[in-house]
């Protein structure tokens, strides 16, 4: 649990609805400072959409988040992206240099990264000379190394993490998995992570979402939940 128990993130009936069907239906959750929290679920259970709603990428038709107590309708949707980044499966990156991608960020609340601060982000991925590198030139897990310091270089509270490794190679996956636990345990972040691998859900989360048809079903420790005769892979 988080300092004094308070959650960092806090969905209340949390809903979206598209003609007639719930992509996801009345969510009431929290999640603390310094925990990873997997979701997992069969394909079209809601876990994007649940994701996609935490920092208003899509609108709920019902309920609401709270981020740090407060309502995240109060809180400009630029500052709330900084505040909860995502990154998603496939690294979607500007055009141009690495550099320009990991500048984006802090420039839209105008500042201006000097070189060695995105030199010394690109080193916690394990990226140290890739600044001048033209994105066109990367693999697909350099790529992800690219978009994981992007996010940091807005210094977020949460990180949503969307099948952060379901694109890559088995080598470049473990890669970036044991990166992804490093710097989320060493900066002490809050990490919700949708993941279709229930062994990567077990390896990096502490607790663990079951969805299904919009509505999270079961919650509890890996142990509960991934242990249970129900979940089907």
């Amino acid at each position: 649990m988080g300092k004094d128990d308070i959650p960092i993130i806090e969905t209340r009936h949390l809903s979206r609805k598209v003609g007639e069907i719930y992509l996801v239906r009345d969510v009431s959750r929290r999640v603390f400072q310094g925990e990873i929290v997997a979701v997992v679920g069969q394909s079209g259970a809601g876990k994007s959409s649940l994701l996609r709603l935490l920092n208003r990428l899509d609108e709920p038709t019902e309920g609401t988040v709270l981020l740090d107590g407060v309502d995240y309708r109060t809180i400009p949707p630029r500052e709330l992206r900084r505040r909860v980044g995502l990154i998603m499966q496939s690294a979607y990156l500007f055009p141009g240099t690495v550099g320009d991608n990991i500048r984006f960020g802090p420039r839209q609340r105008g500042e201006d990264l000097p070189r060695k601060d995105v030199k010394a982000l690109l080193a916690r991925v394990g990226l140290s000379d890739f600044s001048d590198r033209d994105v066109s030139e990367l693999s697909g897990g350099e790529a992800q190394r690219v978009s994981l310091a992007r996010a940091l270089a807005n210094r977020p509270e949460v990180l949503l993490l969307d099948e952060p490794t379901s694109s890559l190679d088995e080598g470049s996956k473990s890669d970036v998995e044991e990166l992804l636990l490093e710097i989320i345990r060493g900066g002490g972040l809050t990490c919700i992570l949708v993941t279709h691998d229930l062994a990567q859900a077990m390896r990096m989360a502490s607790r663990v979402m079951l969805m299904e048809k919009g509505r999270i079903v079961q919650a509890g420790t890996v142990e509960e939940v991934l242990h249970a005769d129900k979940i089907v892979p």
